[in-house]
């Protein structure tokens, strides 16, 4: 199974062909607009189920996308004002349940827990009573984390923790959190330093890292450098994280 978590910086339409590329089984995009607007505005790939997506606005949201035989459907205990997390249910051809992430963090003052931490505690449920996963664009690390704030990084990572969700980054790397060496935004589409963060995860069961898996994060020359997208722009300033679980 691939999965693949992808902050597209909005025109997706412009942009599936490019994420095809990856051969995705389920794909999680943030920034992309709904399925009925992208319908118009290009030619969409045969998926094997209907793509499901939340959003304020039509053309910005958070997308979960169906190949290859795969399929799922939004979770009963969905709450539209967790902005922008999205319950689904995998449910062939192996279940599992996905919470897709576009978590708005920014301007949050101290004494608000924000979308992720908010989200871990109301979908306890729906991350501990199957094998749960969570993709997406979080929008934060715990270097931006500070004493006494209710929205800090580490209080996710510690809920996470409790569940036995783990970033299957960090376990294939062996690196720290706040320590990563492979940025997934490079700020202004940006390379230098002080312009480059980790901040798009896919986390798994640990189970599922005693198996054999793969992760791979996308490269700035493919995604991000000028000439990759139209014009002579660059695709997006996110890179994709790409999981391989190795089996069905």
């Amino acid at each position: 199974m691939r999965i693949v978590a992808w902050n597209c910086a909005k025109a997706f339409h412009n942009k599936i062909g490019r994420l095809l590329t990856l051969q995705p089984d389920v794909a999680v995009i943030s920034e992309c607009a709904a399925p009925e607007v992208l319908d118009r505005k290009c030619r969409l790939p045969e998926f094997s189920a209907p793509p499901l997506w939340h959003g304020d606005h039509p053309n910005w949201g958070v997308g979960v996308f169906f190949f290859n035989g795969w399929a799922g459907r939004r979770h009963q205990q969905f709450d539209h004002n967790l902005k922008l997390l999205l319950p689904v249910e995998v449910t062939k051809p192996r279940c599992f349940n996905l919470l897709a992430v576009w978590a708005f963090t920014y301007g949050l003052r101290k004494a608000q827990r924000g979308p992720l931490n908010e989200g871990a505690e109301f979908y306890r449920q729906f991350l501990t009573k199957e094998d749960a996963v969570l993709a997406g664009d979080f929008n934060h690390n715990v270097i931006w984390d500070k004493d006494g704030w209710a929205g800090n990084f580490r209080d996710s990572l510690n809920t996470l923790d409790d569940y036995c969700l783990v970033s299957a980054y960090h376990a294939a790397k062996s690196e720290a959190q706040g320590k990563e060496t492979n940025p997934t935004i490079y700020w202004k589409k940006r390379r230098k330093d002080g312009n480059t963060y980790h901040i798009d995860y896919i986390f798994v069961p640990c189970t599922w890292t005693k198996r054999t898996f793969n992760l791979q994060i996308g490269r700035y020359d493919d995604w991000v450098a000028p000439g990759t997208g139209m014009n002579g722009k660059g695709l997006s300033d996110h890179v994709p994280v790409i999981l391989d679980t190795g089996d069905g």
